[in-house]
C-alpha cells in the first residue's frame, strides 16, 4: 500500500482527502502545518507528498526545499495560488506537479497515480545518450559530463522527476516527432493532460541544463504546432 502524506492547514480538506484517498487504497497521513509535515516525512517516509503552499508556520516552497534536501519523494502542490509565478517557483524548488484549488478529486487522484507510477524503478536497462556536452544514462538516471566536454561544463546535472520523464520520453524516440498530446499523456498520464505550457516550461529547463546554446537548441527541438523531437 502506497503511503501519501497530505500537508494542509484546512481541516475539512484534510478530512476529505484522508477519506477519499483511503477509499482508493492509499495509506494516508495528514499534517496541519509545515513542522508537523516535515516531522512526519522524516519519521516515516511517504511515497508521495500532497502539499499546500499557504501553511501557517512556513511557506510551502520552503517545505519543498526542506524535503529536497534529503528526499526525492514526488511532491504534488495543491494550492489556491493561481499566478504563473507561484507555479514556477514551486516547480523550481523541486515540486513535480501543481494542482490549483478548487480541484476535481478524480483529477487529483489521476495526478497522484501518474507521479507514483513515474517514481517506480523500471526493469529494462536504458541506453546512454549524448545530449550536448553530457551523457544521459537512462537506466541509472544520471547526467554526467562527457569526456571531451570543454572546461566549465559541470560534472553532473540534477534533473527533477518531471524533467526526467520528459527527457526520457524524447530520448527513447530518437529522431521521431513526439506530439504534444503524446508527451503530455506519457508524462502526466492518460487520465489527465495538463496544458501545453507545462511542456514549454520543462523543455526550456532541459535546454538550459543540457544544450550548449539554450536559445539555439540543436537536439531538444520544438516542432511548432506539432510537438517535440530529440535529434541525436
Amino acid at each position: 500500500m502506497k503511503r501519501v502524506l497530505v500537508i494542509d492547514d484546512e481541516s475539512q480538506l484534510l478530512l476529505a482527502l484522508r477519506i477519499n484517498l483511503s477509499a482508493r487504497g492509499y495509506d494516508v497521513a495528514v499534517a496541519a502545518d509545515a513542522a508537523a509535515g516535515l516531522a512526519a516525512a522524516a519519521r516515516r517516509p511517504p511515497d508521495l507528498v500532497v502539499l499546500d503552499l499557504g501553511l501557517p508556520d512556513r511557506d510551502g516552497v520552503e517545505v519543498i526545499a526542506g524535503l529536497r534536501g534529503w528526499s526525492a519523494v514526488p511532491i504534488l502542490v495543491l494550492s489556491g495560488r493561481t499566478e504563473a509565478w507561484d507555479k514556477v517557483e514551486a516547480l523550481d524548488a523541486g515540486a513535480d506537479d501543481f494542482v490549483t484549488k478548487p480541484f476535481s478529486m478524480d483529477e487529483l487522484a489521476a495526478r497522484i497515480r501518474a507521479l507514483i507510477r513515474r517514481s517506480e524503478p523500471e526493469d529494462p536497462a536504458g541506453p546512454v545518450v549524448a545530449v550536448g556536452h553530457h551523457l544521459v544514462d537512462l537506466a541509472a538516471h544520471t547526467v554526467r559530463r562527457a569526456p571531451q566536454a570543454p572546461a566549465g561544463v559541470p560534472e553532473t546535472v540534477r534533473l527533477t522527476r518531471t524533467e526526467w520523464a520528459v527527457l526520457e520520453t524524447l530520448l527513447r524516440h530518437p529522431g521521431r516527432l513526439v506530439s504534444s498530446k503524446q508527451l503530455l499523456a506519457q508524462v502526466w498520464g492518460t487520465e489527465h493532460e495538463p496544458e501545453g505550457s507545462y511542456l514549454r516550461f520543462y523543455l526550456s529547463r532541459l535546454r538550459q541544463k543540457l544544450e550548449p546554446e539554450p536559445s539555439r537548441p540543436r537536439q531538444l527541438l520544438t516542432e511548432p504546432g506539432m510537438g517535440y523531437r530529440f535529434q541525436p
